[in-house]
């Protein structure tokens, strides 16, 4: 154990600002968009990263796309949502700035 590098460990996930811990966000998630997002990290931890194969993930665990709301995932639809989600963050960063 080393006290030392321990705290610099420490520190440097610690930058004592809550407010840039979501900085890319110029508004919070909807609770639309904070699911999907739940279920990507959960896929993505499995170690699935094919868009194909992700969309049909998120179809059997019934997670509803939140710009369209729609639950019959594919590979298009998933590229759609995510676009449209990035659309509208960049809009809302660039009226508000960060730390939403």
């Amino acid at each position: 154990m080393d006290a030392f590098k321990d705290r610099l460990s420490q520190r440097a996930a610690d930058t004592g600002r809550a407010d840039l811990a979501h900085q890319s966000r110029g508004r919070p998630l909807t609770e639309a968009e904070d699911a999907l997002a739940t279920a990507l990290m959960q896929i993505y931890g499995t170690g699935e990263h094919d868009f194909g194969k992700v969309a049909a993930a998120l179809e059997a665990r019934g997670v509803a796309a939140p710009v369209s709301g729609r639950t019959d995932w594919s590979e298009a639809l998933l590229a759609e949502e995510l676009s449209a989600l990035n659309a509208d963050f960049d809009a809302a960063y660039a009226e508000r700035g960060y730390g939403a």
